[in-house]
């Protein structure tokens, strides 16, 4: 292992689901500070222009257990970090047993895996939609765990896995759950593609840019402010500090933290912010509610940045807005064109 910084060893990591959005900002941020970092992605909907040089991308499953078992086996591992899932809420409100099946028992494996070749961390890419449409916001890591679709149910099983992997066999864990990764590497490096984009700020974005049709906002008579819904946005590089800060919290125990900005936006909130940055009105037009959408989801942190010292370094939805514009005037094709 090499050392950089300022006397630091560089670590070894292995990134389940690194080329897709926020696993590879993580593994841009590992990379950032000298880390060796594998990533294990079956691109259905990573891309391989999101692993950065410098990281080895192996293109597998995580139902290929033989593959895990001999990825696994290259010891050392400092920790690996679990982000492959399917991760569409109302998809999993269609298609609940797959989700389930998926998530679950890949992730099942993949723990079990840890365990059989001495893996002593692991951190999970979790959610806060664990918790029900009820709870208080923000939200804190006591809310009652009452997951409203399979998607969050499925995470609620993984650590519920963690927390006996933990109690039986001593793997410590990291379960970090947050609502809505938003913007992109300030760096212009990476960004968010999806196909097809169902999270709001991009799709703000491209209508402002006359790349889509006009905005669909679904409900305008939530009891909030303006009557849209209010979310919780996180910046996506920040998202990937805090799984760096987690890292050395597991040297002494698991630990499980939401992740938030500490406000929420609403809808419009969004679409104000799109218009002040790109200077350009979106089009759009009030639909019905969406079944299922509770009117305010907004995850507390503060007991996260006590005890890592996190701070969201683009708090702000404009300076948000503002990457992910930058990303999405670059690569308006996102991945397909190349880096």
């Amino acid at each position: 292992m090499s050392a950089k910084g300022a006397g630091r060893i560089a670590g070894r990591y292995l990134v389940t689901g690194g080329a897709g959005f926020v696993g590879s900002h993580v593994v841009a941020a590992l990379l950032d500070r000298g880390d060796e970092v594998v990533v294990l992605d079956n691109l259905a909907t990573g891309h391989r222009n999101a692993v950065l040089p410098g990281a080895r991308l192996v293109v597998g499953d995580l139902e290929d257990a033989a593959l895990v078992d001999e990825l696994l086996a290259e010891q050392p591992w400092d920790a690996v970090l679990h982000f492959a899932a399917l991760s569409l809420v109302g998809d999993s409100m269609r298609d609940p047993f797959r989700y389930i099946g998926v998530n679950v028992g890949t992730g099942v494996r993949l723990i079990g895996a840890c365990v059989r070749h001495g893996v002593r961390r692991f951190v999970l890419s979790s959610t806060a939609a664990l918790f029900g449409a009820g709870s208080d916001a923000p939200i804190a890591e006591d809310a009652p765990v009452d997951p409203g679709s399979p998607y969050g149910e499925s995470k609620a099983m993984l650590e519920r896995t963690l927390h006996w992997a933990g109690r039986v066999h001593g793997l410590r864990s990291a379960a970090l759950r947050y609502f809505n990764a938003a913007g992109a590497d300030p760096r212009g490096r990476l960004g968010e593609d999806h196909a097809p984009e169902t999270h709001l700020i991009p799709l703000v974005i491209d209508a402002a840019l006359g790349r889509r049709p006009e905005l669909t906002v679904f409900g305008a008579d939530y009891p909030t402010p303006d009557g849209t819904c209010i979310r919780d946005y996180v910046h996506v590089t920040d998202l990937a500090d805090a799984h760096l800060r987690a890292l050395p919290l597991l040297d002494s125990a698991s630990v499980r933290f939401n992740l938030g900005s500490g406000q929420g936006h609403s809808v419009r909130d969004v679409i104000a912010s799109v218009e002040r940055v790109t200077g350009r009105r979106v089009p759009h037009r009030i639909a019905a509610r969406r079944p299922g959408d509770p009117p305010v989801l907004v995850a507390a942190s503060g007991r996260f940045a006590q005890a890592s010292g996190w701070q969201p370094r683009f708090g702000e939805l404009d300076a948000i807005v503002r990457t992910a514009l930058a990303w999405r005037e670059a690569h308006p094709q996102g991945y397909r064109a190349g880096p």
